[in-house]
């Protein structure tokens, strides 16, 4: 599994490098969800296949506080990267005469770094306030990598502050996210029941598909885990659904872009003529 989302983010990032066409801001932010996509899997992946072939699976101190902080950016950094082609799907289809000047290159360029400096401060909070806390008792982590809730869990010391940051800073990252995609996509709908038509019904499933797609896929795993915490949730459980949005995820978008998107099939037919001699 993990080498199939290395593999496959790596194919749509050097099919969108590669091919002209694809230079567009929807392929753009593509581009980096793969990247996040494959950073976010590598996070946790390699460790997991070391643990489960070695006698003693351990992770040092700073190796733990170094993986929950680059968990956190890359998960945070496939949330606002969602928004961003929720706003533009939302442009492409409800002002498709202005898409050209309202996702100009400047603003697409300026998503995306802004998306890259909220991750970094959200991500360095909360790892600086674990690394506050003591660990004087057992130092089994119930779970598969170096997870906030699995750490809390360990900590003798006060931990409501990191609680309580964790619930406020969820709702900014998650859920707010969440909330803009649905209004997104809910503008879209609504734009196209307005004049319905076989081939503007055709045109959002063909568009939007895959992206509500992918976001089902992660916010309904995270926000079910994270904000929506239950007592009868097992450590079995609880890694099930960690393990849905850390490794299936990553590994079925490239699947769901590339499969559904004609675009994507034609960029690969074209890189693979340019690379065969025979081929006009």
């Amino acid at each position: 599994m993990y080498l199939t989302t290395v593999l496959g983010n790596l194919l749509i990032i050097t099919l969108i490098q590669l091919d002209s066409h694809l230079h567009t801001p929807m392929y753009f932010f593509l581009s980096n969800l793969s990247f996040s996509d494959l950073c976010f899997s590598s996070v946790t992946m390699p460790k997991l296949l070391k643990n489960m072939q070695s006698q003693l699976p351990s992770i040092p101190y700073a190796g733990c506080l170094a993986q929950m902080y680059f968990f956190l950016f890359f998960g945070d950094l496939e949330s606002f990267l969602l928004v961003a082609m929720a706003y533009d799907r939302y442009v492409a289809i409800c002002s498709p005469l202005h898409y050209t000047s309202i996702m100009s290159p400047q603003l697409c360029v300026c998503l995306v770094v802004l998306s890259w400096v909220l991750t970094t401060f959200h991500a360095l909070l909360h790892t600086l306030l674990m690394a506050r806390l003591s660990f004087c008792g057992d130092n089994v982590i119930p779970h598969f990598f170096c997870d906030m809730s699995a750490l809390l869990k360990l900590a003798c010391s006060d931990t409501s502050i990191n609680e309580l940051v964790i619930f406020v800073t969820g709702g900014i990252i998650l859920v707010i996210p969440f909330l803009l995609i649905i209004v997104s996509y809910a503008r879209i709908v609504s734009s196209i029941l307005k004049a319905p038509s076989a081939r503007g019904i055709h045109r959002v499933f063909s568009t939007c598909g895959s992206h509500l797609s992918v976001v089902s896929l992660f916010y309904g795993t995270v926000i079910g885990l994270y904000l929506c915490p239950s007592a009868n949730n097992s450590t079995v459980k609880e890694t099930v659904m960690s393990l849905m949005y850390t490794v299936v995820t990553p590994m079925l978008n490239p699947f769901i872009y590339s499969l559904r998107n004609r675009d994507m099939k034609g960029a690969l037919g074209r890189v693979i003529c340019k690379n065969i001699s025979f081929c006009p």
